[in-house]
């Protein structure tokens, strides 16, 4: 009986309760039986309950030993794993953070150029916005420059609500200007976004009283559409500028397509 108590203390985590419960028992039966049936002295069978009895309680107290310390380690790697669960999410926090402009939640720059290397990585068409906010600086003169913080924070909402989610990247750019780029698509449904974006945000009529075009805020859209295998990106971009530079000079508030006769016209008027 104690040979089977120690074994089963030793080999199953039983609760310290049951298991001295176990231990007990087994004694309390090794006693009875010693002193009920055995023919020895008692003092030889006392001597033996003591010494089983310490054997077995060393056992329990080694076993209780054990559990605790399995619990201790349960603990401790649970609360490894709810400390790399948060400096997982506090990571994730941090790169996206590091991707975005922290005044309008448009991508940055530098998330813009991580897409368009991927994208160049590829052979497809592409398009480019450069879009640009006219008589910016008017209405921050007349509104301030809170006014001028809500009209960045609208005209991303603009830009991003008419463009595809998941595909395409829209990213301040700096300052007032932002630009978008368009996978897969040609001129068409370049035009076809760009017309969208100035209708919704015609619509949004978000008011600039120190415009030279309208009351209200508008954009001018200079586009770009190339071959990501022929086109490099740094160029693609310049055409888009270049083609943002005419849509202004014409005006304002106007979508222009690049073509090579603005690379000739600007160098003319540069000489001139």
């Amino acid at each position: 009986m104690l040979f089977v108590a120690i074994t089963g203390v030793v080999i199953f985590s039983v609760p310290f309760v049951h298991t001295s419960g176990i231990a007990c028992g087994s004694m309390v039966i090794y006693l009875v039986f010693g002193l009920t049936f055995s023919d020895g002295h008692t003092g030889t069978i006392l001597s033996g309950f003591f010494f089983f009895g310490a054997g077995i309680g060393a056992t329990v107290m080694a076993r209780r030993t054990m559990n605790i310390l399995a619990h201790k380690s349960f603990l401790l790697e649970l609360r490894d794993r709810k400390h790399l669960a948060e400096l997982g999410q506090a990571n994730r926090h941090l790169a996206r953070l590091s991707r975005i402009d922290g005044l309008t939640g448009a991508a940055n720059r530098h998330f813009m150029r991580e897409q368009m290397d991927t994208l160049w990585k590829q052979n497809g068409r592409v398009a480019v916005l450069m879009c640009d906010i006219d008589d910016f600086k008017a209405l921050n003169d007349r509104l301030g420059h809170l006014e001028g913080d809500r009209c960045l924070v609208e005209v991303a909402r603009v830009l991003t609500a008419c463009t595809r989610a998941d595909v395409d990247c829209v990213a301040r750019f700096g300052g007032e200007e932002f630009l978008v780029l368009l996978p897969d698509l040609r001129e068409a449904g370049a035009a076809t976004i760009a017309a969208r974006i100035q209708r919704k945000l015609a619509d949004t009529a978000l008011p600039n009283p120190g415009s030279r075009v309208e009351p209200f805020v508008t954009l001018s859209i200079g586009v770009a559409v190339g071959n990501t295998q022929t086109t490099s990106s740094k160029l693609l971009q310049e055409r888009a500028d270049t083609a943002l530079y005419w849509a202004k000079r014409c005006g304002r508030n106007r979508v222009r397509f690049w073509d090579k006769q603005m690379d000739r016209q600007e160098g003319s008027s540069n000489v001139a």
